[in-house]
């Protein structure tokens, strides 16, 4: 079953300005299948995950270019980049839009090598897992999440929050669309699957990572840390390498899709604000395997609970942004004294604010860190607590309560 994604009305745009579309993100969020539906009547597909078709794109990319004309979708463009200049030969001959989208799930080679070949050529896209609007059916209703007027009305008419037991349900499982689609699905057999693909073929062969094991006990080390700041040193200790080696290793985990890092706002004004990004895994239902939570009921009252919630939230927030084709201006707010917001959202010169708590109940003192925000010399606009209230209400006169299980 195919679910609406928010990203169709963008990239149908995109193609019609662009000769080239490239679509990144993690394996497994719905790459292929969104592009497939957008063009199947009309565009060869070819997937590079076939050996045969692989050898024949790296050691004769001319004839390969031959036997799959455009219009074309050529899936996992990054195991062949030698197929890049002949594209851009292809498009500087015939610059009609849309005739290459392509795929990718891994950035850190393919960003560099497309950036010099097909510069001015190409439309980027992000993609990520399914969002709640997405598994619900409204793909194309979401906006940026923006706190205001318009949302707080959009908000408190909407559906019936989850239950904090479906909320969990829903944080546990994760957003792989395999994972939401089919119920039935064994998640710990797919995740499982998934993350041998991942180390076995992303892992080995990209970014040449001699120790599978090392590499997953970082990954897991890693998982733990969703939600906080990032300490390398302690990273690397947790996962027994080198610092280097986690540094590195953590650059292959956001070039993957699989981490996010949130960066602190800071300025010349702020000195004393914290510098160090917060670590966030982008799926949740992967972060809590890593990190071996048996159900949702024990996420739920473990350790874990509240930083699996605010990742999962922030998330939430990135798919509504990056989903609509628009780079999500998000930061975070911690001065030395510890006075921390947990995001920041920066549009057009004024800050709004965002809190996240796992709370059914939040008051004001949720927000007392709000007004350490004026010191920024920024307008400060409308701002949200998001929480696990069951519906969304004012709690002051420009911050309201926001359910999680609504955004």
């Amino acid at each position: 079953m195919y679910l609406t994604r928010t990203l169709e009305k963008f990239i149908s745009g995109a193609a019609a300005s662009f000769p080239v579309i490239l679509l990144t993100g993690a394996r497994q969020v719905g790459k292929t299948t969104l592009l497939r539906a957008l063009g199947a009547e009309t565009r060869t597909y070819v997937t590079l995950d076939d050996p045969l078709v692989l050898q024949l794109a790296r050691q004769d990319p001319a004839l390969f270019m031959q036997r799959f004309t455009a219009p074309v979708l050529i899936d996992e463009i990054q195991y062949a980049p030698g197929l890049l200049p002949f594209i851009k030969m292809a498009v500087d001959e015939n610059r009609t839009p849309g005739r290459f989208w392509l795929t990718g799930s891994q950035q850190f080679q393919l960003m560099n090598n497309v950036s010099e070949s097909l510069a001015g050529r190409v439309g980027i896209v992000h993609m990520l897992g399914l969002s709640r609007m997405e598994a619900g059916g409204s793909g194309r209703e979401q906006g940026p999440f923006l706190p205001g007027p318009d949302l707080f009305t959009a908000m408190a008419g909407g559906p019936a929050a989850l239950s904090l037991h479906e909320l969990y349900a829903v944080i546990w499982r994760g957003s792989f669309p395999s994972l939401v689609v089919a119920k039935e699905m064994d998640r710990d057999m797919f995740l499982g699957s998934y993350v041998q693909t991942y180390l076995q073929r992303d892992v080995r062969d990209l970014a040449q990572v001699g120790d599978e094991m090392a590499f997953l006990r970082f990954l897991r080390v890693s998982a733990a840390r969703t939600g906080q700041l990032l300490n390398m040193a302690e990273l690397a200790r947790d996962a027994d390498v080198a610092p280097n080696t986690a540094k590195r290793w953590l650059s292959i985990l956001q070039a993957s899709g699989l981490v996010y890092l949130l960066e602190p706002w800071f300025t010349n004004v702020t000195k004393r604000m914290v510098k160090t990004p917060k670590l966030y895994f982008l799926d949740t239902g992967l972060a809590s395997y890593l990190t071996q939570w048996s159900s949702p009921e024990t996420l739920e009252a473990g350790a874990m609970a509240g930083a699996m919630l605010e990742t999962w939230v922030v998330g939430e927030l990135l798919k509504s942004w990056w989903h609509n084709g628009l780079g999500a201006p998000f930061y975070f707010y911690r001065d030395k004294e510890q006075r921390e917001v947990d995001l920041l959202i920066v549009r057009d010169g004024t800050v709004y604010p965002v809190e996240i708590k796992k709370s059914a109940s939040p008051d004001k003192t949720a927000i007392r860190h709000f007004a350490s925000l004026d010191k920024l010399g920024m307008p400060v606009g409308p701002g949200a607590v998001i929480s696990l209230v069951s519906q969304a209400l004012p709690l002051t006169e420009t911050v309201w309560t926001i359910p999680a299980g609504g955004i």
